[in-house]
């Protein structure tokens, strides 16, 4: 189901004059009403008079999550207190958090951002949706609650952990739509998979809403087969209000972005210029409708590309490729660049591993030292090194093969790795303490 056609199927020129007006809105209102935002424009020596479409957007200055921490808590609202209905924050476990506040139209915005995708998995009256991400000051409970209710759908708010009586609460409520992240539903999965109570038999669920962190086509697959499921893609991030800036159709076939809210750019990292239609890049977002912390041209620091050719499902709104890595969480190991995700993505082409991992890099006699822990699953599993070793050789080959650097693979017997009710923790860079 298509929620909003008319924003949803626009003509990319009629997209391009839409976004072209409230961008010229949203620099004017900006430079009259931020301090932070007159200041970055007047160091470029730019006034809202130089920007009269979104062709001019390259002319705007960049935002990093930095500036959000510098400005902490509210040094970029732009509304008087009286008309801020929320606030929510990053959740990192280090530092300042990035804020984020919301007047009564940023959520009416937000939750049709994240309804948009939930309508898409064809969720309506009569569904009734489990919402396992975390309550509290992170996005993504009360985004996809939102959502829900929007639709008319019953909201069942388990929120993240016990997931034992996540399980239970999943059978005797008779869920049908699961919205986690992707780690927690792979393990609620191996919960039931292992439980003497339940079966995946005794479940109801069609489909799964999935983000707050990058996941690969294996592990969607491995979703869809242990949960019976059609496991969607959703796309957010604190900085622009929460889950719901995009999210995937039924075709699976890219996330589309809510380009009419959220203009993307895609630049190269290194030299900040505009790359070319369809190359990789890092993914910049502009919020051209937020009223009481709009933001311009933030750097995501997600790596992917946009594609603009129409999709099957009738959507115009551009897509958005899968996320390669972040760059701000790459690691250079050796001289090469190695993101995590194609360590996962790697693990799911061998059906004797789970798609748990973690990496430890660490330096020692000035050599890079890259050690892997991953899990047999149980049938395959045995203590007996010498039966490990034709499991550990093809996976120690195609590692090798792609990321150019040689692993210390060490295997753990299955459910060693700690699993995550929030954003997993895929490494520990040990380097940075020496």
């Amino acid at each position: 189901m298509i929620l909003n056609p008319k924003m949803e199927c626009m003509s990319r020129e009629d997209m391009k004059k839409l976004q072209s007006e409230r961008l010229v809105k949203l620099v004017k209102t900006c430079y009259e009403k931020s301090k932070f935002y007159r200041r970055k424009m007047a160091e470029l020596n730019i006034t809202p008079d130089d920007i009269k479409s979104i062709d001019d957007i390259h002319k705007l200055p960049f935002t990093t999550k930095t500036d959000l921490r510098d400005e902490y808590p509210f040094g970029l609202m732009i509304v008087p207190p009286t008309e801020i209905r929320r606030i929510h924050a990053s959740s990192g476990t280090t530092g300042k958090p990035v804020v984020d506040v919301y007047t009564e139209n940023d959520l009416k915005m937000w939750a049709e951002g994240a309804a948009r995708v939930m309508a898409a998995g064809g969720v309506g009256p009569g569904d009734t949706v489990q919402v396992s991400y975390g309550y509290g000051l992170f996005t993504g409970g009360l985004g996809a609650h939102d959502a829900a209710a929007m639709l008319g759908a019953v909201q069942l708010p388990t929120s993240a952990g016990n997931s034992e009586k996540q399980i239970m609460l999943m059978k005797d409520f008779r869920s049908n739509v699961l919205a986690c992240t992707p780690s927690y539903a792979l393990h609620l999965a191996e919960c039931i998979e292992k439980s003497d109570k339940v079966s995946i038999e005794d479940m109801h669920l069609r489909v799964g809403f999935f983000g707050a962190e990058p996941w690969t086509e294996g592990m969607r697959k491995e979703l869809e087969e242990k949960l019976h499921i059609k496991a969607i893609d959703i796309y957010g991030l604190t900085e622009m209000c929460g889950p719901g800036v995009g999210g995937e159709c039924e075709c699976q076939n890219g996330t589309h972005l809510w380009e009419d809210m959220f203009y993307p750019e895609i630049i190269n990292p290194d030299t900040l210029e505009p790359c070319a239609p369809g190359e990789f890049g890092e993914l910049v977002f502009t919020s051209l409708c937020k009223e009481a912390m709009p933001i311009i041209r933030y750097r995501t620091r997600d790596l992917t590309r946009l594609i603009y050719e129409p999709c099957k499902c009738g959507r115009t709104a551009v897509r958005m490729d899968r996320i390669l890595g972040r760059s701000d969480d790459m690691l250079i190991v050796r001289g090469v660049n190695v993101f995590p995700s194609t360590v996962e993505a790697i693990l799911t082409e061998f059906p004797a591993y789970s798609p748990q991992y973690f990496i430890t890099v660490d330096r020692k006699n000035n050599e890079d030292m890259f050690d892997l822990d991953v899990e047999l699953r149980e049938e395959y599993f045995s203590p007996n090194p010498a039966k490990q070793m034709p499991y550990i050789k093809p996976l120690y080959d195609r590692l090798v093969s792609v990321l150019g650097i040689k692993p210390n693979i060490h295997i753990l017997p299955p459910n060693t790795i700690q699993r995550s009710i929030g954003k997993a923790k895929h490494v520990n860079d040990k380097r940075q303490f020496k």
